[in-house]
C-alpha cells in the first residue's frame, strides 16, 4: 500500500503543477526557438550538438524504491564539445543499498563507470521539419564491486562486465495551436556485454565458494520523450520506455574442488515499460532542475518499481 500511495501522491503532485503553471501560460503568437529554455527529460539524452569547447554537467540524484529495498544512487553527465558535431565525456556513478534483513550496504560504493562519444549527423532545421540526429557509443567499465560480496549483498554496484551501447537518437520540435513549443525525442540503443568472472557471492545471485562466469545478455531499449513548454521557465516532461533484455546466462561450480561445473542457470529474457514524468525549472537557457519519476510496473520476473529523482543541469 505505501508503494501504491507514493505513485498516487507523486503524480497528484504534478498534475497540481501542471495546472497551476498552466494558468500562467497563454500565449498569443507562436513561440521562437530562442523563448524556450530546457532542462531535457529525465531519460533521453539529447540528439543536439554541444557547441566546441562548452561543457554540460549534469548530476542526478535518485532512489530506486522496490518492496523491502531503496537503492540511493547518483550519476553525473560530464559532457564536453570537442568540436561542433562531436561530444566526449564520461558517467561517474556511486550508490548505497538499504535491504530489509541486513544485507544493505557496508558503505558508500562507486558503480561502473562509463565514457561516452555522440556524433551529431543533422541539426534540426525548422524550414524542411529535419529533426535533428546524432550517433552515441558508450562503453561502461566495470569499476563497481560485484562478487566477493559476503553478507553484504548491496554491496554490488557493478555487473563485473565491460558493456557497450550504441544509440541512435532524435529531437524534433512542433508548434502546439495556442503557439507553445513541443520539443520531442526519441531513442534507440542496443548494449551488449563481455562474459564477467565471478567469485563467491555476486550481484548475479550466486553464493560463497562459487567460481565461474556470467554472460549478460543484450538489452535494447526505445524511449520516445516529451517536453512542452509552459512558459520560458517552467517545463513538463515525460519519458515512455520499453526495454527488452536478452537471457543471462551463469555457468560455473558451486565449490572451488567440484569435479565439473554443477551450476548452470538461465534467467530467461525479460521485458519491461517505465514510465518518467517530471517538472522542470529554468533559471535561464544554461541552467536548469528537474524533479522526476520513474514508475516500472511489476513483472512476472521482476517487483515494481518507483524512482523519485532530482537533476540539475549546467552549460558551460
Amino acid at each position: 500500500m505505501a508503494f501504491v500511495s507514493t505513485v498516487v501522491r507523486a503524480a497528484g503532485f504534478l498534475a497540481l503543477l501542471a495546472c497551476a503553471l498552466a494558468d500562467a501560460a497563454e500565449p498569443s503568437a507562436r513561440q521562437s526557438l530562442d523563448e524556450a529554455w530546457w532542462t531535457g527529460p529525465m531519460l533521453a539524452p539529447s540528439a543536439g550538438a554541444l557547441p566546441q569547447g562548452h561543457w554540460l554537467v549534469e548530476p542526478y540524484l535518485y532512489d530506486v524504491m522496490a518492496p523491502h529495498s531503496d537503492g540511493f544512487g547518483s550519476l553525473t553527465y560530464i559532457n564536453y564539445g570537442l568540436t561542433d558535431r562531436l561530444t566526449i565525456g564520461m558517467i561517474p556513478t556511486f550508490g548505497y543499498n538499504r535491504i530489509d534483513g541486513g544485507a544493505g550496504s557496508s558503505h558508500v560504493g562507486i558503480g561502473d563507470v562509463s565514457v561516452q562519444a555522440q556524433w551529431s549527423v543533422t541539426r534540426f532545421d525548422a524550414d524542411s521539419g529535419l529533426p535533428a540526429m546524432a550517433f552515441n557509443v558508450q562503453q561502461s567499465l566495470p569499476t563497481g564491486k560485484f562478487d566477493h560480496l559476503g553478507n553484504h549483498l548491496g554491496d554490488g554496484f557493478g555487473s563485473g562486465a565491460q558493456t557497450t551501447t550504441l544509440g541512435w537518437y532524435m529531437q524534433t520540435y512542433y508548434w502546439m495551436p495556442n503557439g507553445r513549443i513541443l520539443r520531442t525525442r526519441l531513442n534507440f540503443s542496443w548494449a551488449f556485454s563481455r562474459d564477467a568472472n565471478i567469485e563467491d557471492a555476486s550481484v548475479y545471485g550466486t553464493e560463497r565458494g562459487f567460481r565461474g562466469t556470467a554472460s549478460p545478455g543484450d538489452v535494447g531499449s526505445v524511449d520516445l520523450a516529451f517536453e512542452y513548454s509552459l512558459t520560458q521557465n517552467w517545463v513538463l516532461a515525460a519519458d515512455v520506455v520499453y526495454r527488452h533484455a536478452a537471457s543471462t546466462r551463469i555457468v560455473g561450480r558451486s565449490t572451488p574442488d567440484a569435479a565439473a561445473d554443477d551450476v548452470r542457470v538461465d534467467t530467461g529474457p525479460h521485458a519491461s515499460f517505465a514510465l518518467a514524468p517530471a517538472v522542470e525549472y529554468n533559471w535561464d537557457a544554461n541552467i536548469g532542475l528537474l524533479l522526476g519519476v520513474r514508475v516500472i510496473p511489476r513483472t512476472s520476473t521482476a517487483p515494481a518499481s518507483v524512482t523519485p529523482a532530482l537533476a540539475l543541469n549546467m552549460v558551460f
